[in-house]
């Protein structure tokens, strides 16, 4: 059996100059398969013909923590860990591939299951109470679920930069670098020469995908894979699977630098700059994104992605005291202002969501901010031997993530 502590979590980034991480802090990881078959049956005949396979759909959903830390922001958008800002448009092209490294109670590796591919399909941000932790959420969607076993069970992966232009340029396993590096295992599904998963180039800030006897060969006997039109500064990420892990290597590294979680009263929330929200009980948003990822007929693969429009949904929580968020949505905060009409409320609102290490507040953390808001609802409760409670919603379309105070 396979106990939640033995599932080893990580994240391989694949466009840009961008690295493998674990997935800190994660309290759920599932996903669902379609394999999309269609039943052919026929006239005059009582039992199926056959079945039509199409490509399947893969959902992964994730929830982790909230830590205060743009690390898988940063891997699920392909940016570098030194970038400080993401918006919503980041997550049009990027792809990533999620990997769980399983291994059994008596500490045996059993293989690596690994969900190539996947794009963010949506994510969402949740305090569900003054005294709850931050919860991030995560949907991402492919077309494939592999696990990796016996001879094949570890997913390895390394990169380099070329340090000349020349019409070739050689990388040998188990030297040159990747002296501690287990020989790759050729894929079983596939006849002839496919000992890597996957080749990436990116060249100039543009990734691309490396095709076999094309743009490189693999002698197996001396471990030497033979790049071709190689340029200096172009950045080759490998991906293949081996017997054993890399030497002195470990599937997962466990992250005790970084906060064990992030409570409700490190927060502050603000519905436009400077207007503090009193009395908020609760704050979520759910960002969902319609995509464009495009097949082609003659090819299994998705050829090309995209994000066809964005939906941001901000829902906030309050004990009914004071008429705050009322006051903002009617531009009339602190002005004695004595109707308040939701026929009246403006748009084009920002909400700030600005986390700090400790709830003394003196060290910003991460943002996240909306833009370009909306409201589309209300509703009041006045429960039995209760508050009366008020809830906003609110819609639009921009997001940012951020470490930089100044830049949400």
């Amino acid at each position: 059996m396979i106990h939640t502590s033995n599932y080893k979590p990580v994240i391989i980034p694949i466009n840009d100059n961008t690295d493998r991480n674990e997935i800190d802090r994660l309290q759920d990881l599932s996903a669902t398969v379609a394999l999309n078959r269609t039943k052919i049956k026929e006239i005059g005949r009582d039992a199926t013909v056959g079945w039509r396979k199409s490509i399947p759909t893969v959902n992964v959903s994730l929830k982790q923590l909230e830590n205060g830390s743009i690390q898988f922001w940063n891997d699920l958008a392909n940016k570098a860990q030194s970038n400080t800002v993401i918006t919503l448009n980041d997550f049009k092209t990027s792809m990533s591939d999620i990997l769980g490294y399983k291994t059994d109670d008596s500490l045996s590796v059993l293989g690596t299951v690994m969900y190539p591919k996947l794009r963010t399909s949506g994510f969402s941000f949740n305090i569900g109470s003054p005294d709850a932790l931050a919860e991030r959420s995560f949907t991402l969607v492919g077309e494939d679920e592999l696990f990796w076993q016996n001879n094949n069970k570890y997913v390895i992966f390394f990169k380099k930069t070329c340090p000349t232009t020349n019409a070739t340029w050689t990388v040998e396993i188990g030297a040159s670098g990747q002296l501690n590096y287990p020989y790759p295992v050729n894929d079983p599904d596939l006849s002839g020469n496919n000992y890597f998963h996957r080749i990436m180039r990116v060249r100039a800030g543009v990734t691309t995908e490396m095709v076999y006897t094309t743009n490189y060969t693999y002698v197996s006997g001396t471990h030497i894979i033979t790049l071709k039109d190689v340029q200096v500064g172009d950045i080759y990420k490998f991906w293949y699977t081996a017997t054993t892990y890399i030497s002195a290597g470990s599937t997962f590294t466990q992250n005790d630098s970084d906060m064990i979680a992030l409570p409700a009263e490190n927060c502050s929330i603000y519905l436009t700059s400077g207007q503090y929200v009193y009395r908020l009980q609760s704050v979520a948003v759910d960002v969902t994104f319609d995509r464009t990822d495009l097949k082609e007929i003659g090819n299994t693969e998705v050829v090309s992605r995209g994000i066809k429009s964005k939906t941001v949904k901000v829902t906030l929580g309050r004990v009914l005291e004071t008429m705050t968020i009322e006051e903002i949505l009617r531009n009339k905060v602190g002005s004695s202002w004595g109707k308040l009409n939701p026929r009246q409320f403006v748009d084009g609102l920002k909400l700030y969501v600005k986390m700090y290490t400790t709830s003394a507040k003196t060290a910003f953390n991460l943002g996240y901010s909306f833009g370009n808001l909306g409201p589309v609802n209300l509703d009041a409760g006045v429960p039995l031997d209760d508050y009366a409670k008020r809830g906003v919603q609110l819609e639009g379309e921009e997001g940012i993530i951020t470490t930089v105070e100044g830049s949400m």
